[in-house]
């Protein structure tokens, strides 16, 4: 075995797109410093990864997460909050990344890659949005060498947006597959996770993205519908539904009551398109996107 390549200090490893992004790290043979809560929730166990626990309002902890280490790759993002554990977009997103910014410069730490979502932006109609625009405004405003993402919906075997959709289909509830709105609701344009490890990683070496913030998205388009009824042909046992539009006022009602599986936020974004022009990812990272059907036909059976 090669000498170490580096280490890399990582937030949200035991989450979807940290468990690719880790796994191409190991590979590579960097050592990983992971901030995690749980470190039973790591989804390898390798001698090379030091398990930092505690979170990104524990001192101590982002301290020794980002001492001697030669990046921080920052992914830990919510997309439902919780306030009564801490867990706002505020907070997290913005507030979480000022933080470990804040230790990442005490400590000497230079590069920074950062996770952002398509869509972010100072105006944005979703709390979720214009928090992730705070978190990608303290990166660009700290005077490291970063390099932010903005990814569309990512897709993969272990995600939970995949494992939703084959539960629509397959299980007995709901009857029906269902989105907001009919012809107000935004298109998509899924991204593999592997292909969104591919540029994190990369961005370690490549000194064209410093600087840069790279809009992520995979070679095709889709409205909800046809998303849906996409994904139907590759799901073993897939019952007979229909996909249904549920109005965007009953969609909000809904999101307002205790349980609520989805949020107000997640509403008003499905109303949003979320697409862009990958050209300059292509071009800096030498990355040709993998096809969402291409990608989905080679792990739909694994889908738990």
């Amino acid at each position: 075995m090669t000498d170490s390549t580096g280490t890399v200090a990582i937030t949200g490893g035991t989450g979807f797109v940290g468990r690719h992004v880790m796994k191409r790290l190991l590979n590579d043979n960097y050592k990983v410093r992971a901030l995690v809560r749980n470190a039973s929730r790591l989804s390898v166990s390798d001698p090379r990864i030091t398990p930092i626990h505690g979170d990104l309002f524990d001192d101590g902890a982002i301290t020794r997460l980002v001492r001697n280490v030669d990046a921080v790759i920052h992914i830990v993002g919510i997309i439902m909050e919780c306030p009564n554990r801490g867990q706002t977009f505020e907070r997290v997103h913005a507030l979480g990344t000022q933080r470990l910014l804040a230790a990442a410069k005490e400590a000497g730490v230079k590069r920074w890659i950062h996770m952002s979502a398509l869509g972010a932006r100072p105006a944005a109609n979703s709390n979720y949005h214009r928090t992730k625009w705070q978190g990608e405004q303290a990166v660009r405003e700290s005077g490291l060498d970063y390099t932010i993402f903005r990814p569309s919906i990512i897709h993969g075997y272990d995600g939970e947006f995949m494992q939703m959709v084959k539960s629509f289909w397959c299980d007995f509830a709901p009857p029906f597959v269902p989105y907001f709105g009919k012809d107000t609701a935004g298109k998509l344009q899924p991204v593999w996770v592997e292909d969104v490890a591919t540029v994190f990683f990369g961005a370690l070496t490549n000194t064209k993205s410093i600087g840069e913030t790279y809009p992520v998205g995979g070679p095709d388009q889709y409205t909800w519908p046809h998303l849906y009824s996409t994904c139907r042909q590759y799901f073993d046992g897939a019952r007979d539904k229909r996909i249904v539009a549920i109005p965007v006022p009953i969609a909000r009602f809904m999101a307002r009551m205790p349980g609520a599986p989805f949020n107000d936020d997640q509403v008003t974004m499905s109303q949003e398109n979320s697409v862009c022009d990958t050209s300059k990812l292509e071009t800096d990272f030498c990355i040709t996107a993998t096809a969402f059907e291409t990608a989905l036909a080679g792990y739909a059976s694994t889908i738990e």
